[in-house]
C-alpha cells in the first residue's frame, strides 16, 4: 500500500553545514508519526522540507506517490498538507482578524462560497467560537492562539498535518488540552501528523511511531511504546535519561496496549 507521505534518502546541505542527511521515512493514513532529538538535529529541516518551504540538496518527498516538487504537483497537492508552526503568536498576522486568519487557506480552493461557515464550524471543532472571528490574535491567551493556528491548518480538510513544536511554549495544562484536540481531529478527520518534538513524553502521549534523530540522521526508530521501553541506540538512552519525571512516571504507570493505545494504526 503506497504511503501517504515518503522522504527518500532526504538531504539539505547549508554550505558547508549538514542540517539533514539521508533521512528516509514513511507515514500511513490516519498515523501520528512522532520526530525527536535534541536542538540542532534536523528536526525542523526535515518539517520545512516535508512542507516545500525549502528544497532539499538531494532527495525526495513524495506525497501520495507523487513528486511534490515535479512539474506543477505542488500547487495541485498544497490543501492536502498544512503545518502548525512553534510561535503560536507569531504565525497569527496581528492586523487580521481570526476570521480572515482561519480563511487563508481557502484561496487553494477558487470558486469557495461558503467561507464564513466553514470558518466559523472549524473555530468551534477546535474549542472556540464562532463569535471570535470578529477578533484579533493579541485577545487570546497562548492556547487559544494555537487552537486558531490549528483550525487554520485544517480548514481545507487536508490529510497531512506537519506540526513543529506545538506544544513547547505552552504550560503543561494547555499542552495536554491542544495534544487532546490533536487526537481529535485525527479521530474526526482521519488526518495522519508528523509531529516534532524535543518532549519524549508527547511523543509517548499522542504518537503511533517515532523516529529519533542526531545531528541531522535518524538513528532509531521503532513503534510506541516498545521505542521508549527498550530503546537499541545509546544516544535514545541519554534522551529518556535527561527527563527522570517522566521516566520514574512510567515505572508507575507503564502503558497498556488496551484502551485509547488499542486505536493506533
Amino acid at each position: 500500500m503506497t504511503p501517504l507521505l515518503e522522504t527518500i534518502a532526504l538531504t539539505r546541505h547549508y554550505g558547508e553545514r549538514t542540517a539533514l542527511s539521508d533521512v528516509s521515512l514513511t507515514i500511513a493514513a490516519g498515523e501520528i508519526l512522532g520526530v525527536v532529538g535534541e536542538s540542532g538535529s534536523g528536526k525542523s529541516t526535515l518539517a520545512r522540507l516535508v512542507m516545500a518551504l525549502d528544497r532539499p540538496t538531494s532527495g525526495t518527498v513524495r506525497f501520495q506517490g507523487k513528486d511534490i516538487l515535479a512539474g506543477r504537483a505542488l500547487r495541485k497537492m498544497r490543501r492536502e498538507f498544512q503545518m502548525v508552526f512553534q510561535d503560536h503568536y507569531g504565525s497569527l498576522d496581528p492586523r487580521q482578524t481570526i476570521g480572515k486568519i482561519v480563511a487563508e487557506p481557502l484561496h487553494l480552493e477558487p470558486g469557495c462560497l461558503d467561507k464564513r461557515e466553514r470558518v466559523a464550524a472549524m473555530l468551534e471543532d477546535v474549542g472556540l467560537s464562532a463569535d471570535h472571528a470578529q477578533r484579533y490574535p493579541h485577545e487570546f491567551s497562548g492556547g487559544q492562539r494555537q487552537r486558531i493556528a490549528i483550525a487554520r491548518a485544517l480548514i481545507t480538510r487536508p490529510k497531512l498535518l506537519v506540526a513543529d513544536e506545538p506544544t513547547s511554549a505552552l504550560d503543561v495544562t494547555v499542552q495536554a488540552q491542544i495534544l487532546d484536540l490533536i487526537l481529535k481531529m485525527r479521530a474526526e478527520y482521519g488526518i495522519s501528523v508528523l509531529l516534532i518534538t524535543h518532549n519524549i513524553a508527547v511523543v509517548d502521549e499522542i504518537c503511533d511511531r517515532a523516529i529519533v534523530m542526531q545531528q541531522g540522521r535518524i538513528v532509531e526508530e521503532g513503534r510506541i511504546p516498545q521505542l521508549l521501553d527498550t530503546p537499541a541506540q545509546d544516544y535514545t538512552r541519554r534522551l529518556l535519561s535527561a527527563e527522570p519525571r517522566f521516566l520514574k512516571q512510567r515505572q508507575k504507570s507503564p502503558v497498556s496496549l488496551s484502551g485509547d493505545r488499542a486505536s493506533r494504526p
